[in-house]
């Protein structure tokens, strides 16, 4: 019998049982993909990371989704794993910011964590934002999310980004478009696939509260009907604001999760690549027995 070390860190949290709750499994170099699919069917959250040694960085992550889907790019379920390492003393004193490398996918992208008052904070750069063409026609992703299509604003334009995972950004209205959203799996899946995106990520701006944004995400194409807190997709929309004009000071606060019960925070800097930052703690704790 192999026993492994794994548990639950919720991700951009301030206290237990907020943020994105991310499931994370140590040591996980013997698993074969099949199982690795399996234990994250097992945990059934929005993903499973799982951490192995590498030959490129100082770790090497792969994460999958409840529904078996691989997923990339450095969003909560890299900094979830980070945390969690750094929560447990496997990375050492950080009582001075400290820079680790980490393999995720083809990349091999930097983090920087920290311990400020007692608590670990990560900080991770994500590649340079790549643009696909905008949407022509909004009226089906209007009926595939539930909404009118004055709802979809067309400034900036409704495209996909990428700066590590590919998805679709949608500003609307208000805050109040944001929260009727009734998206239709079969529909929001058709207006996907005729582009490069995975994942469709609304928000809304606010003109008193600039460079804030609140928003929500939904991914059918990977089994995700809604997810808390959405890194490759809060990294790219800051970007995508400031390539566009709609961000002053090169920084964004997003506020996700909320419609779920699951609050999150996530802070993005760009400097000038798009840095994600937050911090996380760990609910769960525990062993894997196979």
């Amino acid at each position: 019998m192999v026993e492994l070390i794994a548990g639950l860190i919720d991700v951009f949290a301030d206290v237990p049982l907020t943020g994105n709750p991310l499931a994370v499994v140590q040591d996980a170099d013997g698993l074969t993909d099949d199982q690795m699919r399996r234990i994250a069917g097992e945990f059934n959250q929005a993903e499973t990371t799982f951490l192995m040694r590498s030959t490129r960085a100082d770790w090497k992550l792969r994460s999958f989704t409840a529904s078996g889907a691989e997923v990339f790019g450095a969003g909560h379920n890299a900094l979830g794993a980070w945390l969690w390492l750094a929560e447990n003393g496997d990375l050492g004193s950080l009582t001075a910011a400290r820079t680790f490398q980490q393999e995720i996918g083809r990349d091999v992208l930097p983090i920087e964590l920290e311990s400020v008052g007692g608590r670990i904070h990560g900080r991770m750069r994500q590649m340079p934002l790549r643009l696909s063409d905008p949407l022509d026609d909004v009226a089906p992703l209007a009926d595939a999310l539930g909404l009118d299509p004055r709802d979809i604003l067309p400034e900036p334009p409704a495209r996909p980004a990428d700066t590590g995972a590919t998805h679709l950004l949608v500003r609307v209205l208000n805050v109040d478009s944001v929260d009727r959203a009734l998206p239709v799996a079969d529909k929001l899946l058709a207006v996907l696939e005729k582009t490069p995106a995975e994942g469709c990520y609304i928000y809304a701006l606010d003109a008193d509260a600039p460079d804030t944004a609140y928003a929500r995400f939904f991914n059918p194409s990977v089994g995700l009907w809604e997810d808390a807190a959405t890194g490759t997709a809060a990294g790219p929309l800051a970007a995508y604001l400031a390539a566009t004009g709609n961000l002053t000071n090169n920084e964004l606060v997003i506020e996700q999760g909320t419609k779920m019960g699951r609050r999150s925070i996530l802070r993005i800097r760009l400097a000038p690549l798009p840095e994600l930052s937050g911090g996380g703690i760990v609910v769960v704790k525990g062993v894997i027995r196979l």
